[in-house]
């Protein structure tokens, strides 16, 4: 075994790691553009259209000119969205997701409607509400995700230190040829070699263990820790580097007790 066996867990490390930051990136965006929605005014919806309004001198009818809002509220609020939440979404890789598609996927359908540029109307008291219950559900969600991102790096840190453990033991152990060791230090590597692989066994089983999880970020919902490996690692050479290398190291350690026991046979 050598770093070559352990370089596809340090690459989920650092993918991690970078998705971390971006979570919370995305989440001091949310954060931003909530505080700002906070402190735009809103404004009842005016009377329905062709309603009549009393005045001193009787009654008359709205015009069409005073009736109709261009929503500047609505307006802004996209504005805001496009200034702090756009540049750190997922979907919007390349810039050519339009603006609406975006919201629907950070915010969902019915807030994303009542932003659409055809909604029409005021920034009413309930639009606001809206969007600001929305963003604060966001970042709720994308607190779960930090949760769970800092449970997959505490799973990837073990497993290193298990397989480095193994690694550099098989390194310190490939100084002294076979060949001459006697009878009890052939035993004494052979057992220490079944303790290495008994420890990536069990790696192995904690790791599985890990991915049927999940974290809990409210009382409905929950990020699945195996969903979000796939996520993580999908353009990798494996969806489950962890499983991959303990794996692999336990065969190593199988192998190198194979030879360990011809030697012991030849001796005897």
């Amino acid at each position: 075994m050598n770093a070559e066996r352990t370089a596809g867990v340090r690459d989920a490390l650092d993918r991690v790691e970078r998705e971390r930051e971006q979570v919370l990136a995305k989440r001091r965006a949310v954060r931003r553009f909530e505080r700002r929605v906070r402190k735009l005014a809103a404004r009842p919806e005016r009377p329905p259209s062709g309603t009549v309004r009393a005045t001193a001198c009787g009654t008359t009818s709205i015009p069409a000119a005073t009736r109709r809002d261009a929503g500047p509220g609505r307006r802004r609020v996209r504005e805001l969205f496009a200034e702090t939440i756009r540049p750190h979404s997922v979907s919007d890789v390349n810039g050519s997701e339009p603006l609406a598609v975006t919201i629907r996927e950070e915010f969902g359908p019915e807030v994303a409607t009542a932003l659409s540029p055809d909604a029409g109307g005021r920034f009413t008291p309930a639009v606001k509400e809206a969007v600001v219950s929305a963003a604060t559900d966001r970042q709720r969600c994308l607190d779960g995700m930090r949760r769970a991102l800092d449970a997959e790096e505490r799973s990837l840190r073990a497993a290193l230190a298990v397989l480095d453990e193994c690694e550099n033991w098989l390194g310190r152990a490939d100084a002294t040829p076979l060949s001459e060791l006697g009878f009890e230090g052939l035993r004494q590597r052979h057992e220490t070699l079944a303790d290495h692989r008994e420890a990536c066994d069990r790696l192995v089983r904690e790791r599985q263990r890990h991915l049927d999880g999940a974290t809990r970020h409210t009382a409905a919902v929950e990020i699945d820790h195996r969903f979000l490996a796939e996520y993580l690692y999908e353009d990798r050479a494996t969806d489950y580097p962890v499983l991959t290398a303990a794996t692999r190291a336990a065969g190593v350690c199988a192998d190198c007790q194979r030879a360990v026991r011809d030697h012991l046979v030849r001796r005897v």
